[in-house]
């Protein structure tokens, strides 16, 4: 299958991070999986990146035409798209994957998180979503969706539409083990 990996684009990332998201690459090849993802050649776009490439799997960068300079896109893509916009960008990166990782990044990357949740939560699709929460980076984002919970912003069901994981093994367990029958849509829909 093919996995959407959300991430930074930052250069100025902390080391353990980029060698946790070559880590990451390396396995999605191992375990049979390719990789789409938002082409930055840098952070931890461009570490899952490098890790896919060492051994060898299917890479598909999207990213608008504006991004095509020198150093900002990763260049051993195995096909490349080059869209108009940030939105057709984010429209392709759902349609051409069959699972999402959320790994640590920033505005982007929460936009593209809040904004698959909320296709989740709508019923415009049930692919498994994963925030993968190395170094305890997103800690405080959890602690946010309970305050929306526990004030009735949220339901706690919609919790249930994505799993926070540690560990590279737990997220593909859980990408490979999702089975879409298990989340009942109707429970998390706006009412």
């Amino acid at each position: 299958m093919n996995i959407c990996v959300y991430g930074a684009a930052s250069s100025e990332i902390d080391k353990s991070f980029i060698d946790a998201g070559e880590e990451l690459g390396r396995k999605l090849v191992e375990r049979g999986h390719g990789l789409v993802f938002g082409g930055g050649a840098n952070g931890m776009m461009g570490a899952v990146a490098r890790g896919v490439h060492q051994k060898n799997g299917y890479i598909l960068g999207i990213a608008p035409g504006f991004f095509n300079v020198d150093g900002v896109s990763y260049d051993e893509c195995t096909e490349f798209i080059h869209t108009d916009t940030m939105r057709e960008r984010k429209r392709l990166l759902d349609e051409k994957s069959n699972g999402f990782v959320i790994s640590p990044g920033g505005i982007g990357t929460f936009d593209e998180f809040f904004e698959i949740l909320t296709l989740k939560q709508l019923g415009r699709h049930n692919k498994p979503i994963v925030i993968w929460n190395l170094n305890n980076y997103f800690e405080n984002m959890e602690n946010m969706m309970q305050v929306s919970v526990d004030k009735k912003f949220v339901t706690d069901d919609c919790r249930e539409l994505y799993k926070v994981c540690n560990t590279t093994d737990e997220i593909l367990d859980y990408i490979e083990n999702y089975d879409e029958k298990d989340i009942d849509l109707s429970k998390v829909k706006i009412r």
